[in-house]
Order: structure tokens, then sequence, then C-alpha cells
């Protein structure tokens, strides 16, 4: 699997955060949830996030917001805020009074008034387990892209109650994710990273590491079955990707391992052996010097860490 596939692949909600919301102006939200990511999707009107900047949302258009920095959505980029999105879903006015049943339309359908000119359908992963940090890494603050058809499909979804809804909510989700974000990575906003794998040498070095994350790599190895000198690798490979080759390689592993490690049936030992290291020892030794928590704190509930860590 390469780095654009595995990355994509990493996105899996439990539950999330899904809700309508129907507004009509003059309307301001300041989100401070602290939630990992966020996807907004424009069905009708539009709306400004302000956040280091101001951009617009458009109909048909999905913007991707990593957290977990508070920002604000509203009709107008200079509206003050009326409403706070708190941790856990928690509405409330400035002043702390909750909005939750004042504000209720019905089944997952939230605003102001259900004629309201403004309609967006928002997502969130509510637990930093649900997206891997690689991903968060390499995502900027905020993109906004064409969502297509999927906004369609998923405001059909969104309102009802059935059977099995929230898992159905659950994928299209991740789906309207992975589809926004490959189309980002087409584009020349890409990192560098991902520009760096169109590189015939720089390139497939990255590869033959993504692809064999087990196999005992150096510098030499890499350089030969890429046709080029090592100390010619070691220059290009930095220069493209920003790092050299084994700090790349050592970080694919550690960042796959903690990715691994979400899977209910992994142990220690089997991702060890996966991403190249000789012992559950070792992986772990490594693990918490690069994440700060130990894998077995990882499984249990560390992962917002890692999370926090990813957007520092």
């Amino acid at each position: 699997m390469d780095h654009l596939a595995a990355l994509l692949d990493g996105p899996r909600a439990r539950g999330a955060f899904m809700l309508r919301v129907v507004l009509d102006p003059p309307w301001s939200m300041r989100v401070q949830d602290e939630a990992p990511l966020t996807l907004l999707a424009m069905v009708s009107g539009e709306a400004w996030i302000v956040r280091d900047g101001v951009t617009r949302v458009l109909p048909g258009e999905v913007a991707v917001v990593r957290g977990p920095e508070p920002y604000v959505v509203a009709d107008r980029p200079d509206t003050p805020p009326q409403i706070v999105i708190h941790p856990g879903e928690d509405c409330t006015t400035l002043d702390g009074v909750s909005l939750y049943e004042k504000m209720q339309l019905g089944v997952r359908t939230w605003g102001n008034g259900r004629d309201g000119a403004d309609n967006m359908i928002v997502g969130t992963y509510l637990m930093a387990g649900e997206v891997s940090k690689r991903l968060l890494r390499a995502l900027p603050p905020m993109l906004v892209r064409p969502g297509g058809p999927l906004i369609e499909m998923l405001g059909e979804e969104v309102g009802k109650n059935e059977p099995g809804q929230d898992a159905v909510l659950d994928r299209m989700l991740d789906l309207l994710l992975i589809a926004t974000l490959r189309g980002w990575f087409a584009t020349e906003d890409a990192p560098t990273w991902y520009r760096a794998l169109s590189d015939p040498v720089v390139g497939k070095a990255m590869r033959l590491m993504q692809n064999n994350p087990a196999h005992s790599w150096t510098v030499a190895a890499l350089a030969a079955e890429s046709g080029v000198s090592r100390a010619s690798l070691a220059r290009r490979f930095t220069e493209l990707v920003g790092e050299p080759p084994m700090a790349f390689l050592t970080r694919w592993r550690l960042d796959l391992a903690a990715d691994l490690l979400r899977e209910p049936d992994a142990t220690i030992t089997s991702v060890a052996r996966k991403v190249g290291y000789g012992s559950p020892f070792a992986l772990s030794a490594a693990f918490k010097r690069t994440h700060g928590v130990s894998p077995q704190e990882h499984r249990a509930g560390g992962t917002h860490v890692l999370a926090n860590e990813a957007v520092r």
C-alpha cells in the first residue's frame, strides 16, 4: 500500500456527529469543540469560515477543517458570534445558556428556522483515533474543494431514522472525506512528499519503503534499487521530501504502526513484525520516543495525545 492509499484508507468514523444545519441570516457560530477533523458540506446558500483568514464556502463545496483550534462559521465574515459549540456537542449562547432544545428542528436537523437560506451538513470526527496522525499532519488547517453528488446523497440520508442509520452515515462521512482529499492531493497545494512521488528516483525509493516497511532498508540498498549513488539519493531525497531517507522510513513505520494498533485483532508483536522492528520491545521504545505514549497507551485511549501533537 502506498503512502496516499494508506492515508485515505485511514478515516474510520465511529458514531460520528452528523447534523443538518439550517440557518437564516444573520448567524454566526464559534466552534471550539476541539474535534480533530470536521467536514462542512454546503447544500444551499453560503458560509464564511474565519480562521487565520477568511474563506467562503459555496453550494456544492466541502470545507475540511482540522482541529483542535477554534474557528468561526458565519453568514458573513463580520457577523459577531451568537452561538458557541463546545466539546461534547454542547451548544450555548455566549453567556452559557443551552440552545440544544430551542434549535432542534427534527431528526439530526438543527437551526433557527426550517426555511433558512443557508443549509449545510456538518460531519465531525469526534475521537482522534478515527483519523490517523499521518493524515492530520498532511492536511492544512483548512481546505475547500468541490463535493460533487455525495453532498446530495448525504443530504438525503442525514434526516432518516432507520435501523443501522448511524453506521450508514459514518461510512458516507468517510467516503466524502476520502473523495474530497483525493481531489486535493492532485493539486499543486499537496504536500511536498506527495509531489516527490513523481520523481523517477526519489519516488521509486519512497515506494520501496512504503510497500515493504518490514524490509531492512539502508540508503545503499535504496540507491542500488533506484539506479543512483548513495550520496545522490540522500541529497535528492532530502531536497524533495524534506528529510533524509532513513528518517522518512522511521516515521513511516511508526505512523503505520499507530494505525495498525487500532485494529481490534492486532498485537504489538504482529505490528512490530509488519513495520520492521525485531521485537515488541524495540517497537515500544521507538513508538514512545516518537509519539510520546506507549503502544499500549495508544490502544487504550492515548490517541488524543497523537492528534494534539499532529497539529502543533
